[in-house]
This record gives C-alpha cells, sequence and structure tokens, in this order.
C-alpha cells in the first residue's frame, strides 16, 4: 500500500486497523524510511533495542520498552535528527539451550548423544526458523527499528568483538580463573546470573542439632539444610553472646561424619536469631564462605553437579564414634540426591537422639528461573571479570551526569549496587554460546587468544590444545552491544556517527546485569560512555494496581489487544500511562477508551472531508482573518509547542494527556462543532475555516504520528497531504496576528457553554427543553460578544434568548457568575421545582450516609492494615467521588435554595 496522495475518496463510516497497519508497515519499510544513513547530516540520534531473547515471544513489558522507544525515535526524525534505531535479539544462553532440548526430547534425541558440533547445528537451525517472532511481532506493534542492521549477538562480527574484549581483559588482569560459589543450577549443570534466579517464600523446616563438645555439654545449631552437614567444618557465635564466650577456641564432633571442627568467634551469627550458634558450610552457603574466608578455613564440596552427596573431600576424615558417627550410614549417601539424604540423615540424627526439635519455618527459596530446579550455592573453578575495578568509571560518569538516569532518584540505587559489587562469573557450562577462547596445553599452560591458530602460535609446535568446554555468560556479549553492533573492533562510519547513543531505555530490574555493565564496557574500550541518559520505566500492572501473572488471571497479551483494538490504541494507552518512573495500569478498559479516541480523530477527519475541508497546497495561516481561525490555529501552536516540551522532558504520559485534550476536548468538541454553522452558511468565511480546518488536522497528524502512527498516516494519505507522512516534520506553527483577542472571544464562549452545561445538569433540565439566558452588570462589549456567538450559545447552551436583563432578576432562577456579569438561567416554568429540591435533598441524605459509612470502615485500623492494598484504595477512590458528588448536589440546591 503506497503511502501516495493519488485518491481523495470518502473515509470509510468506521476506521478497520487490520485493513490498513500491515500494509502500511510494509510499505514503510520497503520504502527505507527506517534506514540510518550515517553518511548524510543532521544531528546524530541513536537508541539501541535492549535485545529480547531469541526465544522471546511479545509480553507487555516489551510493548511498553519498544513504544516508548519507538515514540521518542519517529519524534526525532520528524525533528530532523539523523537517526538509527539499532535492532537485534540475544542468544539467551541457557533459555535458547532449554528450548532446544525439550524439542529434541519430543524427538527422543539427547543432547549428549548429538554431540556439541551436532548440537549447535541444531539451535542455529531452530534459531533460523523460530528465532525471529518477536522482531515479527515487533513490527505489527509498529517499531520503526533500522530492520537492514539487525544483529545477533552469535553473529560473526559480534563475536569477533567478544573474543577481542576477552583477550585483552585477560592481558590486562581483569579477566582470570578463580574458585569460589556461584548460584548453580543442578538441572543445567551450569552456574546462573543471580537474574536467573527468582526466591520464592516456601514453607519448610527448621532443624535444631545438638553438636558435642569435649566436656561434654553440647551446642545445638538451627539449620534449614540438614544435609550440609556433612560438610560443615566450624561453629559460629557471636563474640559478644555471653551463653557461648567460654566454648569459643573448643571443638565439637558433627554428628554423623565424626569429624571435628572448632567453635569461632565470628559476627555473621545473631544471637537473636535461631539459637545464635550456626554450622559454617564455605562451599555451600555464600555467607558462610565469607566465614571461611575470614577465618582461612578448608570448604569441602558434599554435592556433586547434580546435587548428589558427593563424599570426596570429607571421605579421610569420616570416624566411627559410638552413639554418634557410622562411617557406614554416611558412605550409603553416597550419589543420593540431596532431598532423598535430607529425609535419611535427619531419620538417623532422630535416631540417634542427636535431633533437639523440628519446627515449621518459612524460607526463601531460590529457584533457577530457567526450568524450575531448586539453585545451590556451588564452589567451583570459573573465569571472572573483575567488575571492582571496572566500575569506577562508571561510577564516576554517572557522579558528573555524563550519563542521567531519569528519574534521578535510580541514581541511588546504581550506586549502592556499584559499591556492593562482587567479581562477575563470565563463565558459563552450557553448549550454546560464546565459547571461551581459552587453551589448555599438554604442557599444562592455560593459552588466551582470539583464534585457536594464535592460541598455538603461543604455545609453540609440540603442544597439544584443548578448548576450554564453557561459554560466556549472556551478558558478556550484550555489556557490548552499544559498539560491537555498529561494527566496532573495525572503525566504522556507523560506530564514529551513533556513538555514544543518545539514551538507553529500560527496566529498573536490569541496571546491575546490563546497564552498569555496558558502561564498564564503553568506557574502558570506547574511552566513552555508551549513552548519555538512562530512562527507567516501570511496570505493567493490571488496572487495579495488581502485578500481572498467571496464577491472578490477569494477564494481556499485547498481540490480542492490537487484533482487537489496533496498534495506535494501544500504543496510546501505554503512552498515556507511562508517568515517568511510574508503574503503568493497564487493562482492555483503558485500550478501549483509546480506541474511542481514534474513532472520535477519524469521525472528526470524515466530518471535515464530507464538508470540503481540503489541504491547501499554499495556505498560509499567518493571512487569517476570522475570529475562529485565528484562536484554533493559536490553540494548535500551544498544542505542539506543549507536546515538544512533553517529549523533550521524557513525560510520555504529559505528551498523550496533551495530544487528547488538544484533540478531543479543543478541536473537536468545540472548534468543529462552532464551524458547522459557517460551513453550512458557506461564503468566504467558509472557505477559511475549512482551510484552516484542514491546516490544523494536518498538524494534528503530524503531532501525534510518534504515538499512534497507523491512523495518523492513513488520514494524512486519504484526505490528499503532500508528502511522505513516515518523513514529514514535526508541525511548526506560526504566530497569529490578534491571536490574544480570538482567545478571549473564544474562550469567554467555552466557559459561558460550560457554565450553562453544568447548571443544566445539576437542575436535571431536560436536554429538549430551552431556556432564556439574561445577563446583568454585563459591559457592553460582553452583550455584542454574546450576540456574536448567538447561534452558537443558543444551540450548543440550548438557549431560547441572549439578551440583557431588563427590570427585576426573575423569579426562581439559577445565577451563573462570569466575569463582571451575572447571568440569570429562569427555571420556573421549565422545572418542577419542588420536585427538584426533594429530589436533591434526598441525594444529599444518601450521599452523606455513603460517606459515613466509608469514612468509618477507612478509619478502622484493622481494616487497613488487613484489606488487600487494591480494596483499601478502592474504598479511599469511592470516598473521594462521594464527597465530590456531594459538593455538586449541595451546589445545585443553594441555587434553588
Amino acid at each position: 500500500m503506497a503511502e501516495q496522495n493519488t485518491s481523495t475518496a470518502p473515509l470509510e463510516k468506521t476506521f478497520n486497523p487490520s485493513q490498513y497497519e500491515a500494509p502500511l508497515y510494509q510499505h514503510w519499510e520497503e520504502s527505507g524510511v527506517f534506514t540510518a544513513h550515517p553518511e548524510k547530516e543532521g544531528r546524530a540520534f541513536s537508541i539501541m533495542f535492549p535485545p529480547p531473547n531469541v526465544t522471546g515471544t511479545l509480553h507487555l513489558g516489551h510493548a511498553l520498552n519498544f513504544t516508548l522507544q519507538d515514540i521518542l525515535i519517529r519524534w526525532q526524525r520528524m525533528n530532523g535528527a539523523n537517526v538509527l534505531w539499532q535492532p537485534g535479539t540475544d542468544h539467551a544462553g541457557i533459555a535458547t539451550q532449554m528450548v532446544v532440548e525439550r524439542a529434541l526430547d519430543k524427538e527422543g534425541i539427547s543432547r549428549t548423544a548429538l554431540g556439541r558440533p551436532g548440537f549447535i547445528d541444531r539451535v542455529w537451525d531452530w534459531k533460523k526458523e523460530y528465532g525471529g517472532t518477536i522482531v515479527r511481532q515487533l513490527r505489527t506493534l509498529g517499531a520503526s527499528a533500522d530492520w537492514s542492521r539487525e544483529r545477533f549477538t552469535m553473529d560473526d562480527g559480534l563475536s569477533k568483538a567478544v573474543r577481542k574484549v576477552f583477550v585483552q581483559l585477560h592481558k590486562e588482569g581483569l579477566i582470570y580463573r578463580d574458585r569460589r560459589l556461584v548460584n548453580w543450577d543442578p538441572a543445567f549443570r551450569s552456574a546462573i546470573s543471580d537474574l536467573e534466579v527468582e526466591n520464592r517464600e516456601t514453607k519448610g523446616s527448621m532443624w535444631y542439632i545438638r553438636y558435642p563438645l569435649d566436656d561434654g555439654r553440647t551446642i545445638t545449631i538451627a539449620t534449614t539444610r540438614p544435609e550440609t552437614m556433612l560438610g560443615d567444618v566450624a561453629v559460629a557465635v557471636s563474640p559478644e553472646d555471653d551463653r557461648y564466650r567460654d566454648m569459643i577456641g573448643q571443638e565439637v564432633t558433627l554428628p554423623l561424619t565424626g569429624r571435628r571442627v572448632p567453635i569461632i568467634a565470628d559476627e555473621h551469627s545473631d544471637p537473636e536469631k535461631g539459637t545464635g550458634a550456626v554450622k559454617i558450610t564455605p562451599a555451600h552457603d555464600f555467607n558462610d564462605f565469607e566465614v571461611g574466608k575470614r577465618h582461612n578455613l578448608a570448604a569441602p564440596t558434599i554435592l556433586d553437579e547434580g546435587a548428589h552427596i558427593w563424599l570426596d573431600d570429607i571421605e579421610s576424615e569420616i570416624k566411627v564414634v559410638e552413639g554418634l558417627a557410622d562411617p557406614a550410614f554416611v558412605r550409603s549417601l553416597a550419589g543420593m540426591h540431596r532431598d532423598e539424604a535430607r529425609k535419611k540423615i535427619v531419620a538417623e540424627l532422630e535416631r540417634l537422639e542427636w535431633l533437639e526439635k523440628i519446627e515449621p519455618h518459612t524460607l526463601q527459596v531460590p529457584i533457577a528461573e530457567r526450568g524450575g530446579a531448586i539453585v545451590e550455592p556451588r564452589l567451583t573453578l570459573q573465569w571472572y571479570c573483575d567488575a571492582p575495578k571496572l566500575a569506577g568509571p562508571a561510577v564516576e560518569a554517572v557522579q558528573n551526569e555524563k550519563i542521567v538516569f531519569e528519574p534521578r532518584q535510580w541514581e541511588n540505587t546504581f550506586f549502592a549496587w556499584m559499591r556492593e559489587l562482587q567479581p562477575w562469573c563470565i563463565s558459563r557450562q552450557l553448549w550454546w554460546g560464546h565459547r571461551i577462547p581459552a587453551w589448555y596445553g599438554s604442557d599444562g599452560q592455560t593459552y588466551v587468544a582470539e583464534t585457536e591458530e594464535d592460541a598455538q602460535a603461543q604455545a609453540g609446535e609440540g603442544v597439544i590444545l584443548t578448548q576450554d568446554e564453557d561459554v560466556l555468560d549472556t551478558w558478556f556479549s550484550s555489556a557490548l552491544w552499544p559498539f560491537s553492533t555498529l561494527g566496532w573492533p573495525d572503525n566504522t562510519e556507523a560506530l564514529k556517527r551513533y556513538y555514544p547513543t543518545s539514551v538507553l531505555v529500560t527496566g529498573f530490574d536490569i541496571i546491575f546485569f546490563w546497564v552498569s555493565r555496558m558502561m564498564m564496557m564503553g568506557l574502558h574500550f570506547m574511552g566513552e560512555v555508551p549513552f548519555h541518559k538512562v530512562l527507567i520505566h516501570g511496570l505493567v500492572r493490571d488496572e487495579k494496581g495488581q502485578k500481572m501473572s498467571k496464577s491472578r488471571g490477569n494477564g494481556l497479551d499485547p498481540l490480542e489487544l492490537v487484533s482487537e483494538f489496533g496498534a495506535d490504541a494501544v500504543r496510546l494507552a501505554i503512552c498515556a500511562g507511562a508517568g515517568l518512573g511510574r508503574d503503568i495500569k493497564l487493562g482492555r478498559g483503558r485500550v478501549e477508551e483509546h480506541r474511542a479516541f481514534i474513532t472520535k480523530l477519524w469521525n472528526a477527519s470524515r466530518f471535515l472531508q464530507m464538508n470540503g475541508a481540503a489541504p491547501a497546497a499554499q495556505f498560509d495561516p499567518t493571512q487569517v482573518k476570522g475570529t475562529l481561525s485565528r484562536w484554533i490555529i493559536q490553540e494548535a501552536r500551544q498544542a505542539t509547542e506543549n507536546a515538544q516540551a512533553a517529549l523533550q522532558a521524557s513525560r510520555f504520559d504529559d505528551y498523550a494527556r496533551c495530544c487528547y485534550h488538544f484533540v478531543w476536548n479543543i478541536f473537536c468538541d468545540w472548534f468543529v462543532e462552532f464551524a458547522k454553522p459557517i460551513f453550512n452558511a458557506g461564503g468566504e468565511e467558509a472557505a477559511e475555516l475549512k482551510a484552516v480546518s484542514a491546516y490544523v488536522l494536518g498538524i494534528i497528524l503530524r503531532m501525534m504520528q510518534p504515538v499512534i502512527p497507523f491512523v495518523t498516516a492513513t488520514l494524512w494519505q486519504k484526505l490528499g497531504y503532500e508528502g511522505e507522512f513516515a518523513t514529514t516534520s514535526w508541525p511548526i506553527v506560526p504566530s497569529i496576528a490578534e491571536a490574544q483577542k480570538a482567545a478571549d472571544d473564544v474562550n469567554w464562549l467555552v466557559r459561558l457553554i460550560t457554565e450553562v452545561r453544568v447548571v443544566r445538569s445539576e437542575m436535571n433540565v431536560p436536554p429538549s427543553q430551552k431556556a432564556p439566558l439574561l445577563f446583568r452588570d454585563a459591559k457592553p462589549e460582553t452583550i455584542e460578544r454574546a450576540q456574536q456567538w448567538h447561534e452558537a450559545i443558543s444551540r450548543m447552551a440550548r438557549a431560547s434568548e441572549v439578551s440583557a436583563l431588563t427590570g427585576e432578576a426573575p423569579h426562581m432562577a439559577a445565577q451563573i457568575v462570569l466575569d463582571e456579569a451575572t447571568i440569570f438561567l429562569p427555571l420556573e416554568g421549565v422545572i418542577d421545582l419542588d420536585a427538584e429540591r426533594n429530589r436533591l435533598r434526598k441525594e444529599v441524605t444518601r450521599l452523606e450516609t455513603e460517606i459515613e459509612k466509608v469514612t468509618k470502615k477507612l478509619s478502622n485500623e484493622n481494616f487497613v492494615s488487613r484489606a488487600k492494598p487494591e480494596v483499601v484504595q478502592e474504598n479511599r477512590d469511592r470516598l473521594s467521588d462521594f464527597e465530590h458528588e456531594l459538593t455538586r448536589q449541595k451546589a445545585a440546591l443553594a441555587r434553588l435554595d
């Protein structure tokens, strides 16, 4: 569907998004309007996709993130910037490997049976067939990215960048191998990142176990993991705990294994928790690992990579102790899964009477986000990046405002995370991903190089090399995204033109995992920040403010919403709710409301077209003479300036609100209504007003292109506006002569009609019943103004007469004060005044009763503390509504009394 102005056929009665969206998008993409041209002039503006997982499908979080990006990109394109919106996807190591392994399981094939090369081939096959799902769905949403530059984190060019970065950081001592605790997924048998671990509240048990001292006393420890006692190396107590002060330095004999371990003093033990004594198992607990380092303790591993009991590290220390330890029992646990071993250990402790008691206990259990396995802290040899050393320039860049977070309070979160940085585990025990460029030689040496040929050259002839089996953490390649996608390490034109990027739009949950790491890598390798602004958006919640989840059944599929309401309605609903840093409340009702706005715009455009309002090529807005024409052009000028300012400040909700108010309230509700009789009358005034209508409608279409591109492009084409809509510029409206006088006149008219409508509504005057409007104490110019707009007042305020009051004020009339004038609306004979008084009094009584009920409920501390937050908020909203309505009804009653 070429976007050409070859036809001005009548608009259909209704806008059908499905008829226009796909053809329009295809035209845009094929015509190259989204393509970046680094060689061309213009201020550079660039945004990088936060690359969605190649396994992903579009969810509401994506819809929010990419809608906001697209609004900025389209707006900057309209403002003359040389724009690049760089798209791409992430290879998502563990997620993709899991998906492909599950597909193989259905075929009865195992990953190991295929072997590494065969499995990798199958992953690439899967990627070719299914990996583009989310980018196709983003097109459905209207994302105007430069798809010709689409990248994938496993592309050859990006792989080259990853290898170069690894080798350079290794040479600088910033990448090294170390034996430390990691989050370990026993199902995938790999280290995983903190972001891939979900802590779930679970009901479990706390076991109290007595450990004997040599002097006949015992010390009781409390644990949720009795199976890890096989790897205990100490019992820790607080140095300030008087109960255990004389035990510090003594030894206990561990039940079951007979191993002897010391009682140590360490602040890690909290006298207020449990028994105040804690078992220390450095190889299986992050806190214990730190205690072990402080006290130079051993760290025996007692669980293998699949979370089965493994005794090699403690085999030589297992002893027979009568009534306490039996090596035969301990050895019977070897190879047993931790859950089964836990039951056996608890039963044996109970049999030997070393189990003091068991209590119910609620705990946080770490669960692997992919696959659902319980994550184990595990001591393994891994590759690490010295993140604390790389962090300094990133922190400084934020402190010096080279990078600004919006909202600014997220900078505090960033600083807090950066202060707590630990070495970053960058190796993963997977097959899918960037394989670590390190080779182990038959000479016992390790060779780190970009290629095997380089590694062999380092090793020399005769040394047999074996490449490291592990791959890099997905976040490692993602950290290079802002410059690797632009061709680095080659000094490409795109890299020179678009780096640093302008803004990063992302959620707060990955500030630490991705945002900070891009800062580190960008500053280290490019000597420059990767972006100037980090725009943090909130979460999408349902209409009541609850988090969306499958269990609640309140989730929404953005593609279903697009199918039902159109992409524009979804985009506009998201934009309208996207306050800076705030969560967005979104439901079907909100999307439907914004589809109603699109319908309103379509209907207004159709009305103008039917009345002959067509774009005029030589139209000069500065030459208009009519009051209504000058007023609406001035209002359009103000609206475009407000919209521009809102987008400049990343206030998407203000931008939507400004557009909504101008289009619906000013243009449709007032201007079009005022224009109707003038259109019908014909003549020069009508001709001017039709040209003005088309001019202002063109401004609206351009002003709203960033958020509702499909309906605005359709109207632009069908109504005969000139030029390719996708490349039109942001509307600049000139100042208009005598604009203030026109504004004063029309705004007075709007206030008058509005006040009359309010009074008629409060007084329950039937719409069909007309009533006179009588002006007292009005200046001559006010009477003249009223006469000038007599037709509009009569029609829109349902006035049977508009005139100055002569004589006494009418009996039983509602009064309106407007500037210097008092306007009477006689009601005698128009409504039954006694019946209306009775109705209003009953309504006031009803509202007062409702307010009393809700106030009583909200004053009840038990209700406020125990009820769901959304229920409490619902009652607060009801109270506010009742109070507002009571004020309105009392005002109406006062008018009659």
